[in-house]
């Protein structure tokens, strides 16, 4: 391509990230829905827990947070686990392709969780958290998604993880 300059990256064995179109679209959107299931299962999990100990928004938002985290990494690095990536190498991986998409949905989330009134300390069986919680997650998602479709396209974010997930055995 003119003016595209490659890098090679010794950690690439051939599988390349689309460069554009409808198929980086789809990687991104794939691994925009992949980071936001497990920040989302983080998220909710934390806001259930600080919720029912009658926490309040800090130690509640801080829980979640971790959890985002913990879940977000965890949903990368399983599929390459069980492809006999080594614990340590798999790790790797999921702190380069996740670290930067789950740190915009979180602050994302967490900030319109904050600016909804009572969202932080509405009922598990309200409409009003549950409703708060639906809309911070599709805006967090909405945030990451031009994000990580960025990285995808040269090579980073979740396009180190793809690149793992067509290796035969």
């Amino acid at each position: 391509m003119p003016g595209h300059h490659h890098h090679p990256d010794p950690h690439q064995h051939g599988h390349h990230a689309p460069a554009s179109g409808i198929a980086l679209n789809r990687l991104a959107l794939s691994a925009t829905l992949h980071c936001l299931t497990g920040c989302g299962i983080g998220e909710v999990l934390g806001m259930v827990i600080g919720n029912a100990q009658g926490w309040g928004a800090v130690p509640t938002t801080v829980l979640a947070v971790i959890l985002a985290f913990i879940f977000g990494y965890s949903l990368t690095m399983l599929p390459l686990l069980r492809a006999g990536l080594p614990f340590a190498q798999a790790l790797k991986l999921g702190l380069a392709a996740d670290t930067v998409s789950i740190t915009i949905m979180e602050i994302v989330d967490n900030a319109i969780m904050l600016l909804i009134p009572g969202a932080m300390t509405a009922s598990l069986t309200s409409l009003h958290f549950w409703g708060a919680m639906a809309l911070a997650l599709v805006l967090a998602g909405l945030a990451a998604y031009p994000v990580n479709r960025w990285l995808i396209a040269r090579g980073r974010g979740h396009a180190v993880v793809h690149q793992h997930h067509h290796h035969g055995s």
